[in-house]
């Protein structure tokens, strides 16, 4: 059997019981997700846009980006995140992509392969 004992203390705050640590305690709490909106955002508008094109509601990514008044080349750099690997995806809508992972990146040419891309923008 394996006992683990960690240094807490309760403190009442506005209501709520709050959990204080001791000083230099706070690496062993886990790292909250970081939901990066632009990130989000961004993946929700590239599959809003493939799914205008998919339903023929728009013929090509051009006459979507003239009847939205959207620069056609930002048109096309975002419809290419929904090539993104699926587990890639759910990291970033659940906060857990790598901190180096910044929408500009994810706008410039990245590979198609799902592996190689792991491994491009840091989750291998």
């Amino acid at each position: 059997m394996l006992v683990v004992s960690i240094p807490v203390s309760f403190r009442q705050s506005g209501g709520k019981k709050q959990i204080v640590v001791p000083d230099g305690a706070d690496d062993w709490q886990p790292s909250r997700p970081r939901c990066d909106n632009s990130l989000i955002n961004a993946l929700a508008k590239a599959y809003c846009w493939r799914r205008s094109i998919e339903t023929g509601l728009y013929a090509s990514a051009a006459e979507l980006s003239h009847r939205d008044g959207i620069n056609e080349s930002y048109v096309c750099r975002v419809l290419r995140m929904t090539l993104l690997a699926p587990d890639i995806v759910e990291a970033i809508l659940d906060g857990r992509q790598p901190k180096t992972l910044e929408l500009k990146g994810l706008l410039k040419p990245f590979p198609t392969e799902m592996g190689a891309q792991r491994a491009h923008f840091g989750f291998a």
